[in-house]
């Protein structure tokens, strides 16, 4: 007998928890959400394991790291297209682009095959994440070329970046977490 698919009654196929939350579980929600803001769709999806949702939130990369916000952005929005995960790049756009000074035209190159748009080592980050994605590897002239502009220790972090999202990409759409509202499209 061959396992049957899961049915839910709605698009997701696992549904976000709805209020009222726990008090350990609104008190999470008030921690990472902005005030005034809804807790996100993928949140209280990941509420149904709260270990797994702890364990993301423990594993963050939203502090201040070694590299810029836009740096950060520019890596998790390349991760999310090539992972098809529109929904986390939608939320990232809607929520940190203005914030990491990413023009619409440096969003739009988060989309595309070329990123001629961007300066040199913005353009190189995009090729990391696309090398990663790809192949799980980089090339050595590529690494070359990055290593002229981050440390050691930012290569390292725009590495885990990239690995960290594409978890995030893996969970949002096996789980069918439908676009927040407020949220862009890819198109």
């Amino acid at each position: 007998m061959s396992a049957q698919p899961a049915t839910a009654k709605s698009d997701f196929r696992i549904s976000p928890i709805e209020p009222p939350y726990s008090n350990a579980l609104s008190d999470t929600f008030v921690r990472v959400m902005p005030p005034g803001v809804a807790p996100l769709k993928l949140f209280r999806t990941m509420a149904r394991n709260p270990r797994v949702l702890q364990r993301m939130f423990a594993g963050s990369f939203l502090d201040q790291g070694g590299i810029t916000l836009r740096e950060r952005e520019l890596v998790i929005l390349r991760t999310c297209f090539r992972c098809n995960c529109e929904y986390e790049w939608g939320v990232h756009v809607a929520f940190f682009s203005q914030k990491a000074a990413l023009s619409k035209a440096d969003v739009t190159a988060t989309l595309e095959n070329e990123s001629h748009s961007l300066p040199d080592n913005e353009a190189l980050i995009l090729e990391l994440v696309d090398q990663l994605h790809g192949q799980a590897q980089v090339t050595d002239e590529l690494w070359t070329a990055l290593a002229r502009h981050y440390s050691d220790e930012q290569l390292l972090e725009l590495i885990a970046l990239t690995g960290y999202y594409h978890t995030i990409s893996f969970i949002a759409n096996a789980a069918g977490v439908q676009a927040e509202e407020y949220a862009p499209r890819f198109g």
